[in-house]
């Protein structure tokens, strides 16, 4: 899960923050409020503390090896994939979309900020392995990023090593 160089017949996709995609869904949310209607039923309406991030593949046939997760100071960031190809020009982000598990790294306030990051590692390698599934029937796959107890995006690096299926 640290930060490091992998082997020549890995490859390494970064995580992106599509910052176009959560502004619009920022304006979803204020449209709402200044309206004064209520979210679509099922909806999923971003939270202050949220960002929407992608993946883009390149290579659609994969296999999931490791994270490379670092985050500078303390905090939670939660990752939670969604499902399908969402269309957000077209159709607004449902909580039937949201996939589980969700992929969750933290530090606690107490931690010394050289301590290594914790996660649940079982269900950071299923959403892994889920994420390598999805690939193989989309360019591009979105994520919700969750900042809490202190995280912020700029002290963020997330990326998810794949090997290439022969």
């Amino acid at each position: 899960m640290d930060k490091a160089k992998a082997p020549s017949n890995k490859i390494v996709l970064t995580f992106k923050e599509d910052t176009a995609l959560t502004e619009m869904m920022r304006l979803r949310v204020s449209s709402l409020q200044r309206s004064g209607q209520k979210r679509q039923d099922g909806e999923r309406l971003l939270l202050p503390h949220e960002a929407v991030y992608r993946l883009d593949f390149h290579i659609q046939e994969l296999n999931f090896s490791r994270w490379y997760f670092s985050l500078s100071g303390h905090g939670r960031v939660t990752i939670t994939g969604i499902s399908q190809h969402w269309t957000p020009d077209l159709t607004n982000l449902m909580t039937r979309q949201l996939l589980e598990p969700i992929g969750t790294f933290w530090r606690n306030a107490e931690d010394p900020e050289d301590s290594p990051l914790k996660c649940l590692e079982a269900d950071m390698q299923e959403f892994g392995e889920r994420i390598a599934e999805l690939a193989k029937v989309r360019k591009v796959m979105y994520f919700l990023f969750a900042f809490k107890d202190g995280s912020e995006a700029a002290n963020l690096s997330c990326s998810v090593e794949f090997t290439p299926e022969k």
